[in-house]
């Protein structure tokens, strides 16, 4: 570890918040009291309150009070980036038929009430290159919604509009890098984008974009948003509700009401709204008259300890999809695997994965021939439900000949995940054809072991369940936390108590970094807010525990903008710990972690089970 971080920790070490520093911040508000409105004063008092002095073995957000002392809900505000690359959805009428529409935000939705509350909140800063240039856009908020609150959103406009029917890796890096370089300054991210093509951009998102622990979901619409009657608008506000209420970390796709996971759509109509399905895997989330209904067990979540990145490249130039038909010839599908530069085939197959064998097997021989010269063939069934079994012999021939069965990927879904893997470092034929059978983004489904539950009276109700996890988090007791997590048979840690707390809230400001370090593993969100509107990392920060705010940055983790001011506020008094946090003059980037810190002797001695220095 570098003496830059080892100072930080050391310099951190037995610190705490003593009375004078807080008679220091009182006086200095009894100063500004002269000079200001009470009202002004009231806010400051707010922020600090909720913010100053969390027990040390658990944090309860403040809720902040009224002048009459009664309580007043703080209501929340999520960020979401609209990024809008082209597609039916921005489309006008023209002389010359429907052509794109510049000015998607002020033309389309700042003139309905359901995208804007006609308040006039501040513009938003987009990354918009490499360098990392900002420009402001207007931004425009949505009405208070059914769960608490509102939505504040700007519309970002590709220079030059993709067409969906002529998209390639080029565009899909390009869109995976607006979403890079975004990442911190929003909750989430809506793509919209054409339907011709949209299922590929799903699957191959969701392959480029690694360990993401934000919603970035895409959509589009079969009918202009500026024709009288669309899908459009139902199609983008469900999109917005779900990126900026639901911390899934998933690609997904939202169309008639439906989330899909990405990598599992596929295009099923040319012209009703009901444009895609997922045959093979139920929908995330299902809008109602009611509300949005999100099934979290179904739900893949990020395990790995690292930060979000991107892959961009990639290898879909040396990549072909072919599907067999009745009477096809071997020296057909020779000719495809003979192409210049091929080292990957979908091969779309009858049923459960089957394909003529040909004359004296003479197709399983070329088949086994191109695999011998490295290209990697994926079996995977025409049929629009169900998976790849080799039950019967000629599928038992492609098994033996080495093809490997894709299960139940779509089309889509099984070309992206090839051309990934193929672009990857140091991948090679055989480590490539045993990650193709793999789920790795939820992609595939893969046969489970049972869930055994608890006998009838052993575990108490759902929110009882949470209530034992949050006293096994305070004391420390790791091996109760696993129990219970490998165990209980719904999802757990996006549970919240009475302030909004997720088991990875109380874990920040735990005593024990090893249940931290367990539940990021397990996939819980670093990003998620309490009802105070505080994230993990800054109650890890504002309790002064440095080892779990560098893990929590390795893992991903960064303050929220609405958590900054109040944060740089304290990194007055706490110049270490909300350095690690990344402000303040102290602020250790995430680069200099990654390249100084001694991530992986740390590691062994959690895994040991020592005690963190």
């Amino acid at each position: 570890m570098t003496a830059r971080v080892r100072n930080a920790i050391g310099g951190q070490i037995g610190v705490s918040h003593t009375s004078r520093s807080n008679d220091a911040i009182t006086v200095a508000l009894l100063v500004f009291s002269f000079f200001f409105a009470n009202d002004f004063l009231n806010k400051v008092h707010i922020m600090l309150s909720a913010t100053l002095n969390p027990p040390a073995n658990k944090m309860i957000p403040t809720i902040p009070e009224s002048g009459d002392g009664s309580p007043e809900e703080v209501i929340l505000e999520s960020r979401v980036l609209i990024i809008m690359t082209g597609g039916t959805i921005c489309m006008q009428p023209s002389p010359s038929g429907f052509i794109p529409a510049r000015g998607f935000q002020d033309k389309c939705m700042a003139r309905v009430p359901t995208f804007n509350d006609a308040s006039t909140p501040t513009p938003m800063g987009v990354v918009v290159n490499a360098a990392g240039d900002q420009t402001e856009h207007p931004s425009l908020r949505t009405p208070m919604t059914a769960y608490g609150r509102r939505v504040r959103y700007t519309v970002y406009e590709f220079e030059e509009l993709l067409d969906s029917s002529s998209i390639d890796a080029k565009g899909w890096a390009q869109i995976a890098e607006t979403v890079e370089r975004n990442y911190t300054l929003f909750d989430g991210f809506v793509i919209l984008h054409g339907t011709d093509s949209l299922a590929y951009t799903c699957s191959a998102l969701s392959f480029m974009l690694q360990n993401l622990g934000k919603p970035v979901v895409l959509t589009g619409s079969q009918a202009p948003m500026l024709e009288l009657q669309n899908d459009a608008t139902d199609n983008l506000l469900g999109s917005l509700v779900v990126a900026g209420h639901f911390m899934i970390p998933e690609v997904c796709l939202y169309f008639n009401n439906r989330l899909f996971r990405g990598n599992r759509t596929t295009k099923v109509a040319a012209s009703d709204f009901a444009a895609f399905d997922a045959p093979n895997c139920p929908p995330l989330a299902v809008t109602t008259s009611m509300r949005t209904n999100v099934n979290w067990d179904m739900v893949h979540r990020p395990t790995s300890l690292e930060h979000f990145s991107i892959q961009t490249n990639l290898d879909t130039t040396h990549v072909a999809c072919l599907r067999i038909f009745p009477g096809i010839k071997p020296e057909m599908v020779d000719a495809v695997l003979k192409l210049d530069g091929l080292r990957g085939l979908i091969l779309e197959t009858f049923g459960a994965g089957n394909a003529p064998s040909g004359q004296d097997n003479a197709m399983i021989n070329v088949l086994a021939s191109a695999i011998k010269r490295g290209i990697v063939i994926i079996n995977i069934t025409q049929c629009l439900t169900g998976s790849v079994s080799p039950v019967y012999a000629t599928g038992m021939s492609l098994s033996r000949a080495g093809v490997v069965a894709g299960l139940d990927m779509t089309t889509e879904g099984a070309l992206t995940k090839l051309a990934y893997l193929l672009a990857l470092p140091d991948s090679t034929p055989e480590t490539i054809a045993k990650r193709m059978s793999v789920s790795i983004r939820g992609e595939l489904t893969e046969s489970s072991l049972p869930i055994f539950r608890h006998p009838d009276g052993a575990l108490p109700e759902r929110i009882q369940t949470l209530t034992s996890m949050g006293y096994a988090i305070a004391h420390g007791d790791l091996e109760k936390v696993q129990a219970i997590t490998k165990t209980e048979h719904h999802w757990l840690l996006n549970d919240a108590d009475y302030s909004g707390n997720t088991p990875m809230h109380l874990a920040a400001t735990a005593p024990s970094i090893q249940i931290l370090h367990f539940l990021l593993s397990q996939g819980g969100s670093v990003h998620l807010r309490n009802r105070a509107g505080r994230t993990p990392l800054f109650l890890a920060a504002n309790a002064g525990l440095s080892e779990h705010t560098l893990l929590l940055r390795k893992s991903g983790a960064h303050l929220h903008s609405d958590e900054r001011p109040a944060a740089e506020l304290l990194a007055r008094h706490r110049p270490f710990v909300w350095g690690m946090a990344g402000v303040g003059p102290k602020e250790i980037s995430q680069r200099e972690m990654d390249e100084e810190w001694e991530w992986d002797a740390r590691q062994n001695r959690m895994t040991a089970g020592s005690a963190p220095s």
